[in-house]
C-alpha cells in the first residue's frame, strides 16, 4: 500500500500506553501521559480486559483502542 505525504492518521498513540487517541487529545485518558507518536502501526480493540488473554499478554488492563507497534 502506497500512502501519500498528505495522509495523516485519525488517530495518535501514547507512547507510555499505546492507546489510540484523537490528535486534539492533550492527555491520553488511560495513563495520563502527554507523549504520543504518529507512528505506529496495527490495532487491536480490547473489549472486556479481564476476558481477554490478548490483553494480560499485551499488559492492558482498560477497553480501548491500541496500537500494536510504535516506532518512536
Amino acid at each position: 500500500m502506497v500512502v501519500s505525504r498528505g495522509y495523516r492518521k485519525p488517530f495518535k498513540a501514547c507512547t507510555k500506553c499505546r492507546l489510540l487517541v484523537p490528535h486534539e487529545a492533550p492527555t491520553c485518558p488511560s495513563c495520563g501521559s502527554t507523549t504520543f507518536t504518529d507512528v505506529w502501526s496495527g490495532v487491536v480493540i480490547i473489549v472486556d480486559p479481564e476476558k481477554s488473554k490478548l490483553a494480560k499478554m499485551l499488559g492492558i488492563e482498560k477497553p480501548g483502542r491500541y496500537a500494536l507497534k510504535l516506532g518512536l
